[in-house]
């Protein structure tokens, strides 16, 4: 599923300097989530997240990827922790 919706959204995405690190649909009481994880080389604020989302949405919405039993779509940044090399 990830490499769909990284075909689908990295190349739109580029400009804000995102791309998607991982997808995932998960259930939690009942409720069905689609996940999407951005990634960065510079730290992802609320406000970059905000530009993405505005993005991503229509083109899931067009696409058909994402099932009709799914409940919630939800786009987040990556947690930026230590690099250990």
């Amino acid at each position: 599923m990830k490499e769909k919706v990284s075909a689908l959204l990295d190349e739109k995405l580029k400009p804000l300097g995102l791309w998607v690190s991982a997808v995932s649909i998960c259930e939690q009481e009942g409720v069905k989530t689609f996940e999407i994880e951005l990634d960065s080389k510079e730290m992802i604020d609320l406000n970059l997240v905000t530009e993405a989302t505005e993005i991503i949405n229509p083109l899931l919405d067009k696409s058909g990827l994402v099932d009709k039993s799914i409940d919630v779509v939800d786009i987040y940044g990556k947690s930026k922790g230590e690099v250990i090399e």
